[in-house]
């Protein structure tokens, strides 16, 4: 067993199944939870007609999918370059507040695609290169007001080769670090596990420091929230040996490539909605045919009839 954070790091999240203290009300969701976990990627696929406009039936199969694995990935015929694909599949269900982040275009929704040297400031971050991207969930950089609890990733054009995409439910992660010990948990849902350093430019700080937990219960839906980065440069852990440890056993949880972990490459048409899981991106490499393209919308609200308290529990 090992050592104990102080009383007073304890979360505020009475009657909950994430409660570390919680064990009845956490066993029937864990139970629950791992009999409905998929095996196979290909067990998160729904066929698409239109994924701007799909059908009662459709979204009833992608919000099933979210609601045992927090993410559905769908199939489509849709070749247009149309930003209207995943907000209006957004908006079919339930996610209607984006997060118009800085580097986002115009209306809200981000073109993921290598930018090169010309690029302006996008150039300098890893989504708009073709490089790997470790496992993360997004905007773990953002303020408690800004959560992201959705998004919907639509793939356009895939890269000549790579760009296959890791995937992990982040209650799955969780369940896998309480099972081994409840404080390993309970360390990273203290309010400072995890502080992202400030982000500063030729104009001073353009953003300040963020702090929080790597867990916490988001208190309207009662669901489980993360903000991770698997970064090592720029990432400030709780300075105590439980906090390092819980940390670097997520990693290790994330890097053995277990039974939970999902691994596909979107090709055109396709697209994942989600909860904001876990994921990670491969490196990849384009052609003048084949320049990856991928439509990014990320929402601070999550997806409509997911929450725990939406789903059986005995």
């Amino acid at each position: 067993m090992t050592a104990r954070l102080p009383a007073a790091a304890a979360p505020d999240t009475a009657g909950s199944p994430f409660d570390p203290r919680a064990r009845d009300a956490y066993r029937r969701w864990r139970d629950w939870k791992l009999a409905h976990a998929p095996e196979r990627a290909e067990a998160l696929i729904v066929e698409l007609g239109d994924p701007r406009a799909p059908t009662d039936a459709e979204a009833a199969a992608l919000t099933a999918r979210c609601r045992t694995a927090n993410m559905a990935i769908y199939a489509s015929a849709m070749r247009d370059e149309d930003k209207e694909i995943p907000r209006r599949l957004g908006a079919r269900l339930g996610l209607l507040r984006l997060d118009a982040n800085w580097l986002a275009d115009e209306d809200g929704v981000s073109s993921i695609t290598p930018r090169g040297s010309d690029g302006g400031a996008r150039a300098d971050f890893i989504p708009y290169t073709d490089r790997p991207i470790r496992w993360h969930t997004d905007g773990y950089y953002n303020p408690p007001e800004r959560q992201v609890r959705g998004m919907v990733l639509h793939c356009v054009r895939p890269a000549a080769s790579g760009g296959e995409n890791a995937l992990m439910d982040h209650e799955l992660a969780y369940i896998l670090l309480r099972e081994e010990d409840p404080e390993l948990v309970r360390a990273l849902m203290a309010p400072d596990a995890m502080t992202i350093p400030a982000r500063t430019d030729e104009s001073g700080v353009a953003r300040p420091a963020q702090g929080g937990p790597v867990f916490s219960v988001d208190p309207a839906s009662g669901a489980l929230h993360m903000r991770y980065t698997a970064r090592t440069r720029s990432i400030e852990w709780r300075d105590d040996p439980l906090t390092r440890a819980a940390a670097a056993r997520l990693q290790a949880i994330l890097d053995g490539g277990g039974p939970h972990i999902h691994r596909l490459r979107l090709e055109a048409g396709m697209g994942l909605v989600c909860n904001n899981v876990l994921h990670d991106r491969s490196g990849f490499t384009d052609s003048e045919r084949a320049r990856r393209l991928l439509y990014r919308a990320r929402y601070y609200d999550r997806i409509r009839g997911t929450a725990p308290r939406s789903t059986p529990q005995s």
